[in-house]
């Protein structure tokens, strides 16, 4: 198969604040620089705090709906002429796979994306309209193999969904958007999957913002990267069980490792009820529908961060969404809170 991305024994040292304002130049305007909204409102000061700032990156108003294009357009940028003539693949729950194709259709090439079969209808729909050919499949770890397949048969260039120095070059670019428009951060909230956004996103915040904590969020139901950490190298989990599928990465890489284990302060833990409760908040709140991934970030905050994170400045990433109306009321049917649980007045508010 062919590799869409160089090799650097120190990926850490290759992550530098010049090579990410270098990656934001070549992207130019083939994506957004995606705006940064400060969060004011009675409920939200009731959650968190009335004396914590509350600063939104919103990803989710970036070409195809998430940060994943930042990744995909970055490394296509870096596909040689002969590597396009012969197309890119790639796996996806949904998010990644629509970068993907996007990117692909963006560079005149030809994309065979591999989906998950429980993937949002809403995301395969999408996926399609940007002229990809989708293969489905059961389950990730069948997905993985599929497309390893495709590229060594077919010579495409796998464009990875979340590993590889150029991916988190790509995602970087979200960490530096949120310092520059946000000085003096305390401390910033990222998601993580496999950490192709949180190891871009943690590098930026701390090579732009050095005394700014950053923190990991992660499905209890899919805790990769915290796995990772406690074994002291990328690890491979089994079955997971989580509704913020975009976050059940399977197994991490060397690249987004290594920068997650050096820039990531600590990594915290949520139940499905929280990112629904998140969910919630910022649906009535601020009138975003958000998936459960692109919830998260706000979630810790409401939840395990919310005293530590009492009155500082605080980033948070959201970090997308691709939802249909359909999933969004579901989900919030079956997992979230009663009105009576976030009512101002209700006797057991927190």
């Amino acid at each position: 198969m062919t590799t869409t991305q160089p090799t650097d024994a120190d990926p850490v040292a290759a992550l530098s604040l010049q090579a990410v304002r270098q990656t934001r130049a070549a992207l130019g305007e083939r994506i957004l620089a995606t705006p940064v909204h400060r969060w004011k409102s009675d409920e939200l000061a009731r959650r968190v705090g009335a004396e914590t700032e509350v600063h939104l990156k919103l990803e989710l108003l970036q070409v195809t709906g998430t940060f994943k294009v930042r990744g995909a357009l970055n490394v296509m940028g870096h596909l040689s002429a002969g590597q396009l003539q012969r197309g890119i693949t790639a796996i996806s729950a949904g998010n990644h796979a629509i970068a993907a194709a996007y990117a692909a259709r963006e560079a005149g090439t030809s994309a065979k994306v591999v989906m998950i079969s429980t993937a949002n209808p809403f995301r395969i729909e999408r996926c399609r309209a940007y002229g990809a050919e989708l293969i489905m499949v059961d389950d990730a770890a069948e997905g993985f193999e599929l497309v390893e397949r495709i590229g060594h048969d077919e010579g495409r260039a796998l464009v990875h969904p979340f590993e590889g120095p150029l991916t988190s070059l790509g995602t970087a670019t979200v960490g530096m958007e949120l310092c520059t428009a946000v000085p003096s951060l305390d401390a910033v909230i990222v998601p993580i999957g496999g950490g192709g956004l949180s190891s871009g996103v943690a590098a930026a915040v701390k090579l732009m913002q050095p005394d700014c904590a950053v923190y990991g969020v992660e499905p209890r139901g899919a805790a990769t990267m915290t796995e990772s950490f406690a074994a002291g190298e990328p690890a491979r989990l089994g079955p997971m069980h989580t509704i913020a599928d975009s976050l059940a990465a399977p197994h991490t890489g060397p690249t987004a490792y290594a920068l997650c284990r050096r820039y990531i302060d600590e990594i915290v833990l949520l139940d499905d009820h929280e990112f629904v409760d998140a969910m919630d908040l910022a649906f009535r709140d601020l009138k975003l529908a958000l998936e459960p991934a692109g919830a998260a970030a706000t979630a810790a905050l409401l939840g395990p961060l919310r005293e530590r994170l009492a009155g500082r400045r605080v980033g948070v990433i959201v970090c997308g969404t691709n939802i249909d109306l359909a999933t969004f009321t579901k989900l919030l049917r079956d997992h979230g809170p009663t009105r009576a649980e976030t009512r101002p007045d209700a006797p057991d508010a927190p």
